[in-house]
C-alpha cells in the first residue's frame, strides 16, 4: 500500500518535472553543465524521459515496464546530479548568495535518496526471491 502510494507520489513528481522541462527549458538549460553537448536538446530529451518514467512507473499491465522505469528513472537522476552541483556553484556565487546552502544541500542529499525510492517502487529492489531456487 506504502509502496503504491509513493510509486502514484513520485511519479507525479516527474510528470510536473517532465512537463516543466518542455515547456519552461530556459531554467533547466541555465544549470546544464559546460561539458554535456547540445543542452537544448538534452533538456528536452530530459523531459521526455521524465514524463514516460512517470508514465511506465503507474501503468498496471506490467511490472517488467515498472522495473524498467524504476530503473530508468534511478539512472535519470544519477545523470542530472551534475545539473544540480552546477546549479549549487552557479547560484552560490550570486552576489545575494542566491537561495543558500539551507536550499541546495539537501537537495543534493535528496538525490541518493530519489535513486532509491525509484528503484524500489519500481519493483527493482530489493530482488524477488525466484520461488524453487
Amino acid at each position: 500500500m506504502i509502496r503504491a502510494a509513493l510509486r502514484v507520489l513520485l511519479a507525479a513528481f516527474y510528470l510536473i518535472a517532465g512537463v516543466l522541462h518542455l515547456v519552461f527549458p530556459r531554467p533547466f538549460i541555465t544549470i546544464t553543465p559546460r561539458f554535456v553537448p547540445a543542452p537544448e536538446v538534452v533538456v528536452w530529451a530530459t523531459g521526455l524521459a521524465e514524463i514516460l518514467g512517470a508514465i511506465g512507473l503507474v501503468q498496471p499491465f506490467s511490472r517488467r515496464l515498472r522495473q524498467a522505469a524504476g530503473w530508468g528513472l534511478a539512472a535519470y537522476a544519477l545523470c542530472v546530479w551534475p545539473a544540480n552541483v552546477n546549479h549549487m556553484l552557479i547560484d552560490l556565487a550570486r552576489p545575494d548568495g542566491g537561495l543558500g546552502l539551507a536550499y541546495h544541500v539537501p537537495r543534493l542529499l535528496a538525490q541518493p535518496l530519489l535513486v532509491a525510492l525509484a528503484l524500489w517502487v519500481g519493483e527493482c529492489w530489493p530482488p524477488r526471491r525466484r520461488s524453487g531456487a
